[in-house]
């Protein structure tokens, strides 16, 4: 019998399952991914390295990598009874929840959903990296009441991604920052979205069931939405002077700083936020306008000195994402596209040594 003596709220700290994929070693600052220091391979490696570093155990040659970009070209299309559904999309419905139903109604069209096996959810997992940025981009542009982006195959990915949205083509900074971006979001151990994917996949569902109820958990403010969140709020401000009284303003009535803490990170700066706020300052230099930089600055002294939080990666990450001229609405989409592979590992490994999830519960009802 479960007590109310052994319940973890949140599971806070409790260990959930045992991999090889990724670890957050907090003391040490590195986000290990099988064994490689993600913030070292976001300097000189790119999304396409940790992709297959993710779902093959290594770092691939450059010809592994070249081989592999052609193969995930080769499935930049949806199935053509997937694309009637992009219009039946309500206007003004969030991206994530188009994209969720774009994923849901790919099981369809695999002819071998039933099959789980290592190689087949590989094989999965490669065809959805090369049709995400379709969904991504079309579930913002349908439900806008926008034409449907058609991908470009002579481009890169990165380079396609980000033209498909902008709709031009991108500067050789541009299409490294954003590249860097799909890195560093990939893989970060078990938050919320890893989890419910795990839980899912346990029960023996399918990826696209797995991915499903991800994209669901990831959708949430106090998860993927708090880029969307930061964006705004730089926006309704405006100005240093602005941003620092509306943080004042919002300390005082107790409201939540949207950009600030980690369940990991208590006493840190999220690695990872110190290379997208180099990479704010690249691009500020190159159009010489420092708001954004100066904003975010002024709010990370305030938040420091005032609740002792530090940023953590959507906080630089979304005025990056302005810089680079994508609309809010497709942030945490974006995030969700780059994350898939890093939930596509997971998925696969709970499907090779499966155990389903099955936990107790402290019960605080009617005495019986």
């Amino acid at each position: 019998m479960c007590t109310s003596e052994e319940f973890v709220p949140g599971l806070d700290g409790v260990i959930a399952a045992k991999t090889e994929i990724s670890f957050l070693d907090v003391d040490r600052e590195k986000i290990v991914i099988r064994g490689e220091d993600l913030i070292e391979l976001a300097k000189d490696k790119t999304y396409f390295d940790v992709a297959h570093l993710l779902l093959e155990g290594y770092i691939p040659s450059q010809e592994e990598k070249k081989s592999l970009e052609e193969k995930i070209k080769t499935s930049y299309s949806l199935p053509k009874g997937v694309l009637p559904l992009f219009k039946l999309l309500p206007k003004g419905m969030h991206p994530m929840d188009g994209m969720r139903t774009v994923i849901s109604l790919l099981a369809g069209f695999d002819s071998e959903i039933e099959n789980r096996s290592n190689d087949k959810n590989k094989e999965r997992a490669y065809r959805l990296l090369g049709q995400l940025p379709f969904i991504t981009v079309n579930s913002y542009f349908a439900t806008e009441g926008l034409d449907i982006a058609e991908p470009n195959e002579s481009l890169s990915y990165s380079a396609n991604f980000l033209s498909m949205i902008t709709g031009k083509s991108p500067s050789e900074l541009e299409i490294e920052i954003f590249d860097q971006l799909l890195l560093l979001y990939s893989e970060h151990e078990m938050p919320n979205s890893t989890f419910a994917s795990r839980v899912i996949a346990s029960t023996n569902s399918d990826m696209y069931g797995a991915l499903t109820g991800a994209i669901s958990s990831l959708k949430g403010h106090l998860h993927g939405g708090a880029n969307e969140a930061v964006m705004y709020m730089l926006q309704e401000a405006d100005s240093v002077d602005a941003f620092e009284a509306l943080i004042h303003h919002k300390l005082q009535n107790k409201e939540k700083i949207m950009g600030f803490g980690h369940r990991v990170y208590m006493k840190k700066m999220d690695p990872r936020a110190a290379i997208t706020k180099e990479a704010l300052r690249r691009l500020c230099e190159k159009d010489n306008d420092y708001k954004l930089l100066e904003m975010c600055e002024a709010g990370e002294v305030i938040m420091r000195e005032e609740k002792g939080l530090y940023p953590n990666l959507d906080y630089y990450a979304a005025p990056v994402y302005w810089k680079l001229g994508i609309p809010i609405p497709l942030y945490t989409p974006i995030f969700f596209s780059a994350r898939t592979v890093g939930l596509a590992a997971h998925i696969i490994e709970q499907h090779d040594n499966n155990r389903i999830f099955r936990p107790r519960v402290a019960y605080t009802g009617k005495s019986y």
